[in-house]
């Protein structure tokens, strides 16, 4: 059985995430490391796998991303609490917020109920309007996001989702799913928000057993800052990662309704961001650098440090991958020494992506490099 759907794993899966690595992968890695007692790095962290393995390793970790998507789900993964806390945070929340905002687009008429979404808006405003984050409310945020979209039940009393029929890990176009729905003549069913997020947070095994490390370990930001790593308050000596397929641009869009719920706006805002440079080989070659650069700097000069890195190339760029990915510790002006290249199974054995509204993808070309500073 494939980790993703093992109980013990349920935290990990808190969130389902498009382009998300196996959990197998960081598992191999730290299982070979584990008699060194490592702080482990992610500098792209997504929604958190690394940490997650890390936790379960009992090692510290740092997270990076510069998506407020990614970074609420990863924080969750270093979260600790009891399973009745962050519940009894979403009834209050609910209860005593009257929204300010509730979208009235054709697309949220069409995907929630008119009661689900007063609800969702009165979580998301409580949510935005608390003095501190705690783990609770970290456990709870990442909850709701991954409660937000996905397919519609055979039973509404078995309800895991707030809205009408979506995928899973990615938020469709408003035109095409309002159209969509239309053609289907598919209505948004009314959720009972409490009883959904009652059903995921329940499943989250170990939740309750004490994080190695605080949520303040995952940070939003880019990773090619140099600024941003002093944040990183001890030194990494494992990094394990899977930075932005080259090539692909649209997280955070293709998140654009987690956004929304985090305090976006209600439509897709298609500006990039910060990101990597995709303008080209050359370019994105130097902004990688600057991440393993920011690395290198940050680790103890004294102790060692490895880098393992699954690097994939979508397939419509026509990019030599091992080319490019050499390119980027040329790049980064530090000495590393490339230990080993494997082809990675292919982005599609295991993957959970949801095809309710038929989305293909085809899937990524990735290796996995390890790499040793010298």
């Amino acid at each position: 059985m494939a980790l993703a759907y093992r109980k013990e794993n349920a935290l990990n899966a808190i969130c389902p995430y498009f382009t998300m690595f196996p959990l197998e992968y960081p598992n191999k890695v730290l299982k070979r490391h584990r008699n060194e007692g490592p702080v482990v790095l992610d500098p792209f962290c997504g929604r958190g796998t690394t940490l997650f393995s890390a936790r379960r390793f009992g090692f510290a970790s740092w997270g990076i991303d510069s998506s407020p998507v990614a970074v609420a789900i990863a924080k969750a993964k270093l979260a600790s609490c009891d399973l009745e806390t962050p519940l009894e945070l979403a009834g209050k929340l609910i209860s005593e917020n009257e929204p300010a905002e509730i979208p009235e687009t054709p697309f949220f008429r069409s995907a929630y109920h008119k009661a689900t979404l007063r609800d969702i808006c009165a979580l998301r405003e409580g949510l935005l309007g608390l003095e501190a984050e705690t783990d609770a409310s970290a456990i709870l945020r990442a909850a709701a996001l991954g409660c937000l979209h996905g397919p519609l039940p055979k039973h509404i009393e078995n309800a895991g989702y707030f809205s009408n029929q979506m995928p899973r890990t990615y938020a469709s176009k408003p035109d095409y799913a309002v159209r969509f729905w239309k053609q289907r003549n598919l209505k948004a069913p009314k959720i009972d928000v409490l009883q959904v997020l009652r059903r995921k947070i329940e499943r989250l095994a170990g939740l309750d057993q004490e994080s190695p490390c605080p949520i303040s370990h995952v940070l939003f930001g880019d990773a090619q800052s140099e600024d941003l790593f002093q944040s990183v308050s001890t030194a990494p000596s494992i990094v394990i990662t899977s930075p932005p397929y080259y090539g692909m641009r649209t997280y955070v869009q293709d998140q654009w309704l987690r956004n929304w719920f985090l305090g976006g706006p209600d439509s897709i805002d298609y500006s990039a961001g910060p990101q990597l440079d995709h303008g080209g080989q050359q370019s994105f070659a130097a902004s990688l650098g600057k991440v393993w650069r920011n690395i290198a700097n940050r680790a103890a000069s004294s102790e060692s440090l490895h880098m393992y890195v699954r690097f994939g190339i979508i397939p419509s760029a026509s990019v030599d991958a091992k080319r490019l990915f050499r390119a980027s510790l040329e790049e980064s002006g530090a000495p590393w020494r490339l230990v080993s290249t494997r082809a990675a199974e292919s982005a599609d054995a295991g993957k959970r992506q949801a095809d309710q509204m038929k989305a293909e993808s085809a899937a990524a070309v990735e290796f996995d490099f390890h790499v040793e500073r010298i």
